[in-house]
């Protein structure tokens, strides 16, 4: 009797492991919490969940990158209007506001029906399943890929180039897939590549290996490049920061002279930098004031 019973919790130890491993019908996502959500993995199966505190960031809040935000918003508005519209590769230098940009674009366009999923780089296998989701939705997604890079033979690779070519198994017209990079070819490039090139009469040829990491970027049919900011776009964009964060002090040569010494101490004068003195300056200056922090 103490075997059977030994046995019998045996089973259902075993019943239970396999339970988990089963596929099970999981709960749509809740499209009407935000209009920005996650793909997410838990034991080794995905679903889209969202977002409830959307970073609520403003086109107006830009500064110096007018020219990137007419060709993406441009490209933006034709999708949200079901006109045909590009996939969108934003490269650049770090902290110029590509990923901002982005966000910006949402807030903007949300109540025309925009909404966003945010797709981790080791996610991107995944694109055809999160196609699946949302093919039938009448809302138009933007999917969205932050700091993308890949090193040589990562999966995420070819499931991005099947997405981006339209593929019988991924194709959707109620999506586009939005990603920003550092590397406009959003791979390593090595010295040693350019050995590879041949000669042929006067013409220059790409080896194998370039012309595969270029193929991934040239599958975005939008390229909009970021470039650092000079200092007058810096000291602008501090302007536009501590009006926002509601600094009251006043904006003279030592707001200036603080706002530079900042970015030499960080090797950088990006919308990131000016950012981050704003908020220190209006911070510190609302404790002087005797205000509470922000």
């Amino acid at each position: 009797m103490a075997s059977a019973d030994k046995l019998i919790k045996q089973a259902e130890g075993v019943l239970a492991r396999l339970e988990r491993l089963l596929p099970r019908d999981d709960a749509p996502p809740d499209w009407e919490g935000s209009v920005a959500f996650r793909w997410r993995k838990r034991n080794g199966r995905g679903h889209i969940e969202p977002v409830r505190q959307v970073h609520r960031i403003a086109l107006r809040d830009l500064q110096g990158i007018d020219a990137q935000k007419e060709l993406v918003e441009r490209n933006t508005r034709q999708f949200v209007e079901k006109c045909p519209a590009n996939n969108v590769l934003l490269t650049g230098a770090r902290g110029t506001g590509k990923s901002s940009l982005v966000k910006a674009l949402l807030n903007k366009y949300a109540a025309k029906g925009l909404r966003l999923i945010e797709v981790e780089k080791r996610d991107l296998v995944d694109l055809p399943d999160i196609v699946e989701h949302i093919y039938q939705r009448p809302e138009r997604f933007i999917l969205y890929c932050d700091d993308l890079s890949f090193e040589a033979d990562e999966p995420g690779f070819k499931a991005l180039k099947v997405v981006l070519d339209g593929s019988i198994a991924a194709a959707s017209d109620n999506c586009v897939i939005y990603a920003t990079s550092n590397r406009r070819h959003l791979m390593p490039e090595f010295m040693r590549e350019n050995l590879e090139y041949k000669h042929l009469g006067e013409e220059i040829h790409p080896s194998e290996t370039s012309e595969e990491k270029v193929s991934l970027s040239e599958r975005f049919g939008l390229w909009v490049s970021f470039y650092p900011f000079d200092q007058d776009d810096y000291l602008k964009i501090v302007a536009v920061w501590l009006e926002h964060f509601k600094s009251t002090a006043e904006q003279n040569e030592t707001v200036q002279r603080a706002a530079l010494q900042w970015a030499l101490a960080r090797g950088s004068r990006s919308g990131r930098v000016a950012w981050q003195f704003a908020r220190d300056w209006a911070g510190r200056h609302a404790l002087e004031a005797g205000g509470k922090k922000r």
